[in-house]
């Protein structure tokens, strides 16, 4: 029996400035979800693992829907690794929210709604997660999807470069970004091998990413 009231484990709500993607700088909602399948060596969210209380999914629209703001993130943790998230992000289609997922490219990403604008990372060596990736998930892609690779080093980014070249038909997203591990990767160290490598004649959608909310609210993990 189908549940009439799905509900999710939330970490938080806000209302923030996008951080990252081709939409960084905007204002937007996050909805971040509980849970997570992996532990990446990086994480910079670790409190959302565990943490959260549970939602019902009309709770969480009635949470977002007085910000002045159109544009909703939805992310975690990791939100496929909650079976509800998928109404959730038909729900906000449907009310003309402009839905974006950043997803951990664990989980199978084709059964979501066509609407959302999936953002999927591919777990490079240094996050000790690459054994997780789901390369099947890269043929599913659509043209408004974005592809990043966080990059802690440059075998990370070499190892990117091996995964574009086993998949030219990624040209035909909207980004492939490239974001170096804050604190860890100094940004201009791969915006010099972005340049010497040439990527961006077989893949002009390439793109340096920093975390911009890194740089406007150093040192806060949380509502940024």
């Amino acid at each position: 029996m189908m549940n009439d009231n799905p509900t999710l484990r939330i970490s938080e709500i806000f209302f923030s400035l996008q951080g990252e993607s081709t939409h960084a700088g905007k204002p937007c909602l996050f909805i971040r979800l509980s849970g997570c399948n992996l532990r990446c060596h990086y994480c910079d969210t670790t409190f959302a693992w565990h943490e959260g209380q549970i939602m019902e999914i009309q709770t969480i629209i009635s949470a977002i829907r007085d910000y002045p703001c159109r544009l909703v993130e939805v992310t975690g943790g990791e939100p496929l690794h909650q079976q509800a998230v998928h109404s959730l992000l038909s729900t906000l289609c449907d009310l003309d929210y402009q839905v974006l997922l950043e997803t951990n490219g664990s989980y199978p990403i084709d059964d979501l709604d066509p609407r959302v604008i999936r953002i999927m990372d591919m777990k490079c060596p240094s996050s000790g997660m690459e054994p997780h990736n789901r390369y099947d998930n890269l043929n599913k892609l659509k043209q408004h999807d974005e592809l990043k690779f966080i990059i802690a080093d440059r075998r990370d980014f070499n190892w990117s470069l091996e995964i574009l070249n086993r998949y030219p038909e990624l040209t035909k997203i909207t980004a492939v970004l490239f974001s170096p591990v804050h604190g860890r990767l100094a940004p201009e160290e791969p915006a010099e091998w972005i340049k010497d490598s040439g990527i961006s004649l077989r893949f002009p959608n390439t793109r340096l990413q920093v975390a911009l909310h890194k740089y406007i609210w150093p040192g806060r993990s949380q509502g940024v």
